[in-house]
Formats: structure tokens, C-alpha cells, sequence
């Protein structure tokens, strides 16, 4: 495998896993999942790091039963696949034209 593969996969790789955890996240939130569940208790704190940079920025809604509509999260997912998919085009353009015609 090319190291050009190799990096254009571990970026892949790394912002699927960054968007599971916050999908997942925005699913237990929406659907009011039990907080003292190890599972739901261990996703929250994983997926709480990632979410920093984009804290205050929108609202937090709280409806009955602890159902939240939580728009950071979607907005952090948002932002971070922007993100993956500028890294990729940066290491497509930093990839001399020869290897990128070995790849297609």
C-alpha cells in the first residue's frame, strides 16, 4: 500500500470513529438514555473532548423525560467531516501527479 493510501485511510478511519462517537452521543441525548449506564456514562465522557471547542455555541434543548436536542453535537459532526475531507484533498494536492495516476 502507498503511503498516500495509508495516510488518506487512517484520516478516514479517525474522523469515522470521531463522527460515530458524537452520532452516538446525539442519539442517547435525543432519546434520554439513563446516565448511570456504564455504556451511556463511559459515551458521554469519551465524546464530552471532543464536543469542547464547539461548547456555547448553540443552545441545548431539553424536553420531558431528559429528552435533548443537543445542536452542538450535529454541528461538531458537521465541522470535523469538513475537516477530514480537507485533509484529504490537502494530501491528494501534496501528491506528486504520477502517484495519483498509479492510484487510479
Amino acid at each position: 500500500m502507498r503511503l498516500v493510501q495509508v495516510t488518506t485511510n487512517l484520516i478516514n478511519v479517525f474522523v469515522g470513529a470521531v463522527l460515530a462517537a458524537l452520532g452516538l452521543r446525539f442519539v442517547l441525548r435525543l432519546f434520554g438514555a439513563n446516565e448511570q449506564a456504564t455504556f451511556v456514562s463511559w459515551v458521554y465522557e469519551t465524546s464530552a473532548v471532543l464536543l469542547e471547542p464547539f461548547r456555547g455555541i448553540f443552545p441545548t434543548q431539553t424536553f420531558e423525560n431528559n429528552v435533548v436536542l443537543e445542536l452542538t453535537t450535529l454541528f461538531a459532526m458537521i465541522v470535523y467531516a469538513v475537516i477530514g475531507m480537507l485533509l484529504i484533498a490537502a494530501v491528494d494536492a501534496l501528491t506528486p501527479a504520477a502517484e495519483t495516476k498509479k492510484r487510479k
